[in-house]
């Protein structure tokens, strides 16, 4: 199957939506709103600039936030869980999704209104929804061809001692050789099938999964498309910075910043640089801002604490080495 696409792959995946669900992220309740979005407000607001939707009765609807195609909307109250890796839950009625294009002041006059009604109806996984469909014990989710194209995901293949080898992207976890816009065709390396390292998790998740356009390397360029590797999502990235890189760790108060489906980066080792990726899920049950992200330990997808507690906050390893954030 060489040379496949992006687009000829996501074709093939017409299933139904119950076959998009996750376990680990259901619905509890139906969401408390009724949506009369003719009598939606929309007020600017800084820090990052954006735009905040809300109901009649003053209630936040959504975040539309300048330069990103990331939103967050109200929605169904879930729970996020992975009892084998955490106690800590993420409990949130808050559901992330990407718009067709980069919010603009005033983009509720064109295209951004209707898209909001269809949005907020919607029942498929979001961002957060699907990042958790690759955690340990996920199940499998194939395509009506019968690749599988969801579920429990490696870091990568085994390398020295017990370490998990980098550089396995989404193609390779799909076993599928991939076309980029620039032309370059990579193959899937047969060793890393059902694998994925931080930046390949992130690179599914956004890319192959819900349509940001994909880099086929990390070209030192900012624009619409995500990179191959973490330090440079993190730094030309499409979308903006929610908490810019200083080279240290982050003030407390800065994480207040963040929305739930931002990106989150750290340096993980004693090299310079960022080195890991992430997706912010949400305030723990612990009162701690929780990320999920592919790495080493446990070998995969994980919001649990495993070789390092996935927080922001508090004392572990990701704490001290968080630098920056993005919103796509």
């Amino acid at each position: 199957m060489a040379g496949t696409s992006y687009q000829a792959l996501r074709s093939l995946k017409a299933l139904p939506a119950a076959a998009e669900t996750t376990p680990t992220a259901t619905p509890t309740t139906a969401a408390p709103l009724s949506f009369d979005v003719e009598k939606f407000t929309y007020t600017r607001a800084a820090n990052p600039a954006r735009t905040l939707v809300h109901d009649e009765k003053k209630r936040l609807v959504a975040t539309f936030t300048d330069k990103a195609r990331t939103v967050t909307l109200v929605g169904p109250k879930r729970v996020f869980a992975e009892p084998e890796g955490t106690g800590a839950t993420v409990t949130s009625t808050t559901w992330a999704r990407l718009a067709p294009q980069p919010w603009a002041a005033g983009a509720e006059q064109g295209w951004a209104k209707p898209w909001l009604v269809t949005a907020l109806q919607d029942t498929k996984p979001d961002i957060l929804g699907i990042a958790m469909q690759y955690i340990q014990g996920a199940r499998d989710i194939v395509d009506t061809h019968g690749r599988r194209y969801a579920g429990n995901a490696s870091f990568g293949p085994p390398g020295v001692g017990a370490l998990r080898l980098e550089a396995s992207d989404f193609y390779d976890y799909l076993g599928v050789p991939w076309t980029f816009p620039d032309g370059r065709t990579k193959p899937a390396d047969k060793a890393r099938l059902g694998a994925m390292d931080c930046s390949g998790y992130l690179r599914m998740v956004f890319g192959y999964r819900l349509g940001l356009p994909l880099m086929s390397k990390s070209e030192p360029r900012p624009g619409p498309a995500m990179p191959r590797r973490a330090y440079a999502m993190a730094a030309y990235g499409p979308g903006i910075s929610v908490i810019p890189d200083r080279n240290v760790r982050p003030a407390l108060a800065s994480l207040g910043a963040l929305l739930p489906g931002d990106t989150v980066y750290f340096i993980t080792d004693a090299e310079p640089g960022i080195d890991h990726s992430g997706i912010f899920l949400g305030i723990d049950s612990e009162g701690k801002h929780r990320f999920i992200s592919s790495r080493g330990g446990p070998d995969g997808p994980t919001m649990g604490d495993v070789a390092g507690k996935s927080v922001l906050d508090g004392d572990s390893m990701f704490t001290r080495g968080f630098r920056t954030a993005r919103r796509f």
